[in-house]
């Protein structure tokens, strides 16, 4: 079992969804950049940290857990959803995903590259790195 949210590509977690079963894409963003400035194709939308306070969501993980598992304990550990977390640049996600972890979840990555990806040298993102810059499905409101 990993100490750690397992850090893997926003390619990587792609051809994981297509390949797997029981795997959730879960966009931690704000609802502000998960409506207007796109999000992945598919994803649920459950914010780490939101508008106007920028508090993390007490209620974080239990909406997690009532996603994948009904509220409840994941039984056998072998059979527990994976749960691929996003944000913008993959720091959120680590931290959101080392929490998940805390609380006896399984199988927690993170797309360490985000959906925006890290800033060039212009500061400009989308560039380099990350889910949109990579041509993955994705769509904005």
């Amino acid at each position: 079992m990993s100490t750690k949210p397992i850090a893997i590509s926003a390619i990587d977690a792609n051809k994981m969804m297509q390949a797997e079963d029981n795997i959730y894409l879960i966009d931690i963003r704000s609802s502000m950049e998960f409506l207007f400035i796109g999000h992945p194709l598919g994803a649920i939308h459950i914010a780490w940290m939101d508008e106007p306070d920028w508090e993390i969501n007490p209620h974080f993980t239990a909406e997690i857990r009532q996603l994948i598992l009904g509220g409840v304990s994941c039984p056998t550990k072998s059979n527990c959803a994976k749960i691929i977390l996003i944000c913008r640049s993959g720091n959120r996600s680590e931290m959101a995903g080392q929490q998940l972890l805390d609380a006896g979840l399984t199988h927690i990555y993170h797309i360490n590259e985000g959906f925006e990806g890290d800033k060039d040298e212009q500061h400009h993102r989308s560039t380099i790195n990350g889910w949109r810059f990579c041509g993955l499905p994705w769509e904005q409101c």
